[in-house]
């Protein structure tokens, strides 16, 4: 898009199918490659990523020819597919239907990309849950309970 110039950042989250603890730690690091390259494919840039057993939470900037919709829907079939094929686990891998995305200024991406980078400490104190519905409420985004997550207790 000629004579377009945005600043766009965008902490997008995402769980697997039912909650269970299916990326091993083993393979984290080859998913976040992974999905860092379809990022990049789509022509956005990922300043930072981490992926839990079971979610994982992107900081994109996001540049204004695609939708977060897309570009989310891009990465989780993208990255399904990729673990199906090459054959991580017995059945099949999904990520649950639905995402979180969360705008930020300039000013907050340091702040945001320790928080991602750190997720192994925040969940020692912080179940998923207590974490999500705490961005919801700070971005003050109305929700319906039975619309969200399925939740492990």
């Amino acid at each position: 898009m000629p004579n377009t110039y945005s600043q766009i950042y965008i902490h997008i989250v995402f769980t697997v199918k039912g909650r269970q603890n299916l990326i091993d730690e083993i393979r984290r690091e080859e998913l976040q490659k992974y999905i860092s390259g379809i990022v990049r494919e789509r022509g956005q840039k990922m300043l930072a990523i981490f992926c839990m057993p079971d979610h994982t939470h992107l900081l994109v900037g996001l540049k204004p020819d695609i939708a977060i919709s897309d570009l989310v829907r891009d990465v989780k079939a993208g990255s399904s597919n990729f673990i199906n094929k090459n054959k991580w686990m017995r059945g099949q891998f999904n990520w649950q239907t639905g995402f979180g995305a969360f705008s930020y200024s300039k000013s907050q991406i340091h702040d945001v990309v320790h928080y991602i980078l750190n997720q192994k400490n925040h969940h020692r104190k912080k179940t998923f849950k207590e974490e999500y519905l705490e961005l919801l409420k700070k971005f003050e985004i109305e929700y319906d309970e039975s619309y969200l997550f399925e939740w492990i207790e």
